[in-house]
C-alpha cells in the first residue's frame, strides 16, 4: 500500500516543489490514518502544509489513489522533526549551519557543524578544525538540539 501511495504523491508533491519524506498508514478501527511527511529547501510552513493537505486528499480521493485506501481516511501532513536521521544529501544541505552528531559507515561518530555541503562532500567544523567527509562514507546523522543562553545585554 505504502509503495503504492508514494509512486502516486511524489510526482504531484515534486511539481508543488516538495519532496516527499515519508508515508505512513495505519488502520483505526474502520479509517485508516494517513500520515505524510514532507520538506523542501528553506523549510515548510502552516501554508505549504495546508495546501499540500488539500493536495494529497484530493489525489486519495480519486483513482488510481482511491482504490489503493478504500473507505474513510484522517490526513495528517507534517514536515520531519528534528529526530529525523540524516541519510540523503538533501537532508544534510538542509542541515547547513546545525550541529550534528555525524555516524560514519566505519562506526565512528562526531560532533560538529555544517558547514556546507556538495554533491558528494560534507563540510563539518568539529571544535576548530575543519573536515571534509564523503557522503558516501556517511551513514546517518542526528540534528543537536541547541538551546541559545539568555543574554542580559542589551535589555533593559
Amino acid at each position: 500500500m505504502n509503495d503504492a501511495l508514494v509512486a502516486g504523491l511524489t510526482a504531484p508533491l515534486a511539481a508543488m516543489g516538495v519532496d516527499l519524506e515519508a508515508v505512513e498508514v495505519q488502520k483505526a478501527g474502520r479509517r485508516h490514518v494517513v500520515r505524510v511527511v514532507v520538506d523542501r529547501d528553506g523549510g515548510v510552513d502552516l501554508d505549504l502544509v495546508a495546501d499540500v493537505s488539500r493536495t494529497v486528499s484530493n489525489l486519495l480521493d480519486v483513482e488510481p489513489l482511491a482504490s489503493v485506501l478504500p473507505g474513510p481516511f484522517v490526513l495528517e501532513v507534517s514536515s520531519p522533526g528534528v529526530e529525523r536521521p540524516l541519510t540523503q544529501e538533501r537532508h544534510w544541505r538542509r542541515a547547513v549551519t546545525r550541529l550534528v552528531e555525524v555516524h560514519l559507515r566505519d562506526g565512528a561518530a562526531l560532533t560538529g557543524r555544517v558547514v556546507e555541503v556538495t554533491e558528494h562532500t560534507l563540510l563539518l567544523q568539529v571544535s576548530d578544525d575543519m573536515r571534509s567527509i564523503a557522503l558516501a562514507d556517511l551513514d546517518h546523522g542526528l540534528v543537536q538540539v541547541e538551546f541559545a543562553k539568555f543574554s542580559d545585554e542589551g535589555q533593559d
